[in-house]
């Protein structure tokens, strides 16, 4: 317990595949990382905090925290899954409007790796803001999984089928550069 671990903030968002982010928790554990959950509103209803604050030993934020409450270690790299169509907006516009997206908009500000593996539909995929959002997001150094090798849009309406397969191992090969 004396060990001081690299510390990673998985950041969850309100996506289908939410409900298993102790997977990558587990994979992140493994490969030594002390994990520290961080929870968009959205992804509340989609997680189950009492067991991932089991798993990781750490309550999941959600929220800022309030005075007299123990501050978080600060991370020295971030995944972001899923990462929702609406959070990777927010966050290449630097929208901190939740706990979550005001962690991601100074990640980038202080050099911390930031690693995002979307969870998005075709029809999201290939929106103008949202590409837009990728390429400014990638273009502060940001590495954001999507397309071939990282995550490939789902047609509409098959997210539920996309579920079991996604990628979370990913997410944690793409902090290796």
């Amino acid at each position: 317990m004396g060990v001081n671990r690299a510390v990673l903030y998985i950041v969850v968002c309100g996506a289908g595949p939410a409900g298993e982010v102790g997977r990558l928790v587990g994979m992140a554990q493994e490969d030594g990382w002390a994990v520290q959950v961080i929870a968009t509103p959205s992804a509340l209803g989609f997680i189950d905090a009492e067991a991932l604050e089991r798993q990781t030993g750490r309550a999941v934020r959600s929220r800022y925290r309030g005075a007299g409450e123990p501050r978080s270690p600060r991370a020295d790299a971030v995944i972001v899954a899923p990462a929702t169509f609406n959070t990777i907006n927010k966050f290449a516009r630097g929208i901190a409007d939740n706990y979550a997206l005001g962690v991601l908009s100074e990640a980038p500000g202080l050099g911390i790796p930031v690693v995002v593996l979307p969870f998005v539909n075709a029809a999201l995929a290939s929106r103008a803001p949202f590409r837009r959002s990728v390429a400014d997001l990638r273009g502060e150094g940001v590495r954001v999984l999507l397309g071939a090798g990282g995550f490939e849009p789902h047609p509409v309406g098959a997210g539920n089928q996309r579920f079991e397969g996604y990628p979370w191992g990913l997410a944690l090969k793409g902090l290796d550069g």
